[in-house]
C-alpha cells in the first residue's frame, strides 16, 4: 500500500515508518520537525514538511494518491496541556480534523489514530478496559478523546475506516531509532540519563501508595510491539467503522522496579530522592489488551522490562547526545 505517516519523524512514528517499509510499503513521513528529527525518518521513505495547521499545504500532499494514514502527529505532554490548553486543543483537534478534510476530499477510507488511556483519567477499575468511563484529567487526555470522537462520527458519516489505539508509556528502543524529546518527561529514559551522570538523582513522586512498593505502577509497551499493533489495525480497518482498542502489557511495573531494573542493565549506581506525590497521580494506571489479542492476535513480543531497558540503553550509548540534527 501507499501510506502516509504524520509525525513520522518522531519516537513511535520512525519506528511505525520502517516497520511499514520493512513490509513492502511505499511509506510518506509528513511532520513539522518541532519534535521530530530528520535523522530519524527511515532514508526508503519520502519526507515532506508540513504543519497539520496548514491547511492548504495539507490538503496538496495528500491528494497523492494514498491507501492509508496512520496518524501520530499530536502535542504529548500533560504538564504542558494543563497550563497551555488551546494550544493542545488547537495542534492535537483542529490538526486532525484539518487531516479528516484532506482525507475526505482525497478519497482516503483507511485511518490509524495514535490515541491514549489518559482519555480515562483515574481509573476505577485496572487493568482498563474499553468499556471505562472516559473522563480525561488533564487537556492533553481531553483533546485526544475529543479526535476519537471526531473519528467515530467521521467513520459514520462518510465510511472511513478507522482504528484508535490507546496506550499508556512506550519503551524501548529499535534498532538506531530510539527515544529523544525535549524537554523529557519519561520515566525510563530519565532513570538512563540519571545512569550516565546526566542527572545528579531521578525523583520518585510518592510513596505511600496503597501498592506492593508503595510507589506508582504504570504500563509500559516495548515500541516495535507498538508498532506492530499499528499495521494489524491498519490490515482490520472496516469501512464505515471506528474501532478502538487498549494496548497494554498484561501488567505494571513501579517505580521503584524501574529504577532497579535500569541497576541491573546497565550495572551502574542510580541515585534515588523521595519526594512527595504529585497532584491528580493515581496509584496504578494499566491497560488491558484482551480485545485486540482476541480480534486481531495482537501479542507483545517484548514484554519484560528488561529488556525495553536494555534496549533504550544500548541506543542512549550509541548515541550519546541524540540524534545528530
Amino acid at each position: 500500500m501507499k501510506l502516509l505517516v504524520t509525525g513520522g519523524a518522531g519516537y513511535i512514528g520512525s519506528v511505525m515508518t520502517t516497520q511499514l517499509i520493512e513490509a513492502g510499503h511505499d511509506t510518506t513521513v509528513l511532520d513539522n520537525l518541532v519534535k521530530g528529527h530528520r535523522a530519524a525518518v527511515n532514508p526508503k521513505a519520502h519526507f515532506v514538511k508540513c504543519d497539520l495547521l496548514d491547511s492548504a499545504n495539507l490538503k496538496e500532499i495528500v491528494q497523492g494518491g494514498f491507501d492509508g494514514v496512520l496518524h501520530f502527529a499530536a502535542l504529548s505532554l500533560v504538564g504542558e496541556s494543563v497550563g497551555n490548553p488551546e494550544r493542545y486543543y488547537r495542534n492535537n483537534v483542529v490538526g486532525t480534523l484539518n487531516l479528516l478534510d484532506a482525507m475526505r476530499a482525497a478519497d482516503i477510507k483507511r485511518l490509524v489514530f495514535s490515541s491514549t488511556a489518559a482519555v480515562y483519567g483515574a481509573p476505577e477499575e485496572t487493568p482498563i478496559l474499553e468499556t471505562a468511563i472516559t473522563r480525561p484529567t488533564n487537556p492533553y487526555g481531553g483533546s485526544k478523546l475529543a479526535v476519537d470522537q471526531m473519528i467515530s462520527f467521521e467513520a459514520a458519516a462518510h465510511g472511513l475506516a478507522a482504528v484508535s489505539l490507546r496506550y499508556f508509556n512506550v519503551a524501548g528502543a529499535s534498532g538506531h531509532l530510539g527515544e529523544m524529546h525535549q524537554p523529557e518527561t519519561h520515566l525510563i529514559p530519565l532513570v538512563l540519563s540519571a545512569a550516565v551522570g546526566k542527572r545528579e538523582a531521578i525523583d520518585v513522586y510518592g510513596t505511600d501508595y496503597a501498592t506492593h512498593d508503595k510507589t506508582a505502577i504504570r504500563d509500559y509497551i516495548h515500541v516495535e510491539d507498538l508498532a506492530r499493533a499499528h499495521i494489524l489495525a491498519l490490515n482490520a480497518a472496516r469501512q464505515g467503522e471506528h474501532k478502538i482498542y487498549n494496548l497494554g502489557n498484561g501488567r505494571g511495573f513501579s517505580v521503584l522496579e524501574v529504577i532497579e531494573a535500569a541497576r541491573k542493565v546497565t550495572g551502574r549506581p542510580i541515585k534515588a530522592n523521595e519526594v512527595g506525590r504529585r497532584a491528580g497521580d493515581p496509584p496504578v494506571l494499566v491497560a488491558s489488551s484482551v480485545k485486540i489479542q482476541k480480534e486481531l492476535g495482537w501479542r507483545p513480543q517484548k514484554p519484560e522490562l528488561a529488556t525495553m531497558i536494555e534496549d533504550a540503553w544500548n541506543w542512549m550509548q550509541e548515541h550519546p547526545h541524540g540524534y545528530d540534527d
